[in-house]
C-alpha cells in the first residue's frame, strides 16, 4: 500500500486509539483522540442527522474550557455509548473537570460523534458500548499511524465503496512579525462513512488530487462504473473527524478551525452535508507554539486553509488505504491501476 500522508499523531501531545470487532456478527469500532494534557476544542456539525453528545460544551459562550479527548464511534445513536467508557476510564485517572478539591473530583467531558454503520455485515444490534471506549482510550498511543478499515472506520461505507479512517498532516511556518516564523503542524483524521462519492464517475479518479492516486486504466474505469450502477440502495451515512494543532488558539479560533475543516469535506466528498449524513468536524489545540503576534489574523487565516487542506487529503486517504469485503468492493480492488 502506499506511504501515509501523516498522522493526527504527528501533532505533539496527541494520541489515537482504536477498538474494533470485525467477523459474521460484527463490523464496528470505535476511535478516540486523546490528549496528554486538557486542550482547547471546537466543533462544527453541518449535516442533516447528526449523532452526537457534549458538543454544546464546546461553545466558546460555555463553561469548560478545555477537554481530554474525542470519542468517534460507529453504532449510530447506540454507538454514543462507547462515550462512557473513555469517561469511565479517564475518571480512574481522575482527569476531567474538576468539581471539587479532591484530585479524584472531576466529570470528563468528552464531545462525540457516530456514523450509522448499522447491520452492515453484523448483527444491528452489536454496535460500540462503554467496553469498546475503555479499550480504544487504553490503547491510545502516540505512535499510532493505521489507517483504512480499523476503528471507528471498520463499518464505514462511502458511495458505495468501502469507507474507513484517514489521516494527512502538514508543518507550516505562520508568520509572527520582525520576519520571523512559528512552524506550526496541523493534522486530520477523519472516518469516512459518506452517502456521496469520493470518486469522479466519468474519470474514475478521485475528486480531490491525492499525491499516491493517478488516473485508472480504462478497464478499471469500466469496473468501477459498473459497480457504481449496480449500487441502488440508499443509506444513512455521515463523516466525522478531528483536526488537531499545536498553534495556541482560543475557543473561538478552535470553532473555525473546524469549521474551514468542512470545506476539505466539500472539496473531497459530492454530495457532503446531505439531509441523510450527520457530517461534524472537531478541532483539537495544544496550545505549544505561541503564535501571537501583529500577523496573528494572517497566521489563523494560513491555518485554517491548511486544515481544509488535510482533511480533503485524509478523506481521500481514507478509500486508498480501506480493504475490500466480500460485499463491498474497495476503490483499490476496483481500480488497482489508480495506485502509484
Amino acid at each position: 500500500m502506499p506511504a501515509d500522508l501523516g498522522s493526527l499523531t504527528d501533532v505533539a501531545g496527541i494520541r489515537v486509539g482504536h477498538y474494533d470487532r470485525s467477523n459474521r456478527n460484527w463490523r464496528t469500532g470505535t476511535t478516540v483522540v486523546l490528549a496528554d494534557h486538557p486542550v482547547t476544542a471546537g466543533v462544527d456539525v453541518r449535516g442533516g442527522g447528526p449523532g452526537t453528545r457534549e458538543t454544546d460544551a464546546l461553545s466558546p459562550m460555555n463553561l469548560v474550557d478545555k477537554i481530554d479527548a474525542i470519542c468517534l464511534s460507529g453504532g449510530s445513536a447506540y454507538g454514543l455509548r462507547a462515550a462512557d467508557g473513555v469517561v469511565d476510564e479517564l475518571a480512574d485517572r481522575e482527569r476531567g473537570f474538576r468539581v471539587g478539591p479532591e484530585a479524584h473530583q472531576v466529570v470528563p467531558v468528552i464531545p462525540s460523534a457516530v456514523i450509522f454503520d448499522l447491520g452492515r455485515g453484523g448483527h444491528f444490534r452489536h454496535h460500540p458500548d462503554a467496553e469498546f471506549g475503555r479499550r480504544a482510550t487504553r490503547s491510545a498511543s502516540a505512535r499510532e499511524r493505521r489507517r483504512g478499515s480499523i476503528g471507528a472506520g471498520t463499518g464505514a461505507v462511502a458511495g458505495g465503496l468501502r469507507g474507513g479512517i484517514g489521516m494527512a498532516s502538514a508543518t507550516i511556518d505562520l508568520p509572527i512579525g520582525d520576519e520571523s516564523v512559528s512552524s506550526v503542524t496541523i493534522a486530520a483524521l477523519c472516518v469516512v462513512n459518506a452517502r456521496g462519492s469520493l470518486i469522479d464517475p466519468s474519470s474514475g479518479r478521485a475528486w480531490e488530487p491525492h499525491p499516491r492516486l493517478k488516473s485508472p486504466s480504462s478497464a478499471d474505469r469500466q469496473r468501477y462504473a459498473e459497480h457504481v450502477d449496480s449500487v441502488t440502495t440508499a443509506s444513512f451515512n455521515t463523516t466525522i473527524g478531528v483536526v488537531a494543532t499545536d498553534a495556541q488558539i482560543d475557543r473561538s479560533e478552535a470553532t473555525r478551525l473546524a469549521m474551514s475543516s468542512h470545506d476539505g469535506l466539500a472539496r473531497s466528498i459530492r454530495p457532503v452535508h446531505t439531509l441523510a449524513d450527520g457530517d461534524t468536524m472537531f478541532a483539537m489545540a495544544t496550545g505549544s507554539v505561541d503564535i501571537d503576534s501583529p500577523e496573528r489574523t494572517l497566521a489563523l487565516s494560513r491555518l485554517s486553509e491548511v486544515a481544509a487542506d488535510v482533511t480533503a487529503l485524509a478523506c481521500i486517504d481514507a478509500i486508498v488505504h480501506a480493504e475490500p469485503m466480500a460485499d463491498i468492493p474497495s476503490y483499490t480492488s476496483l481500480c488497482p491501476s489508480a495506485l502509484r
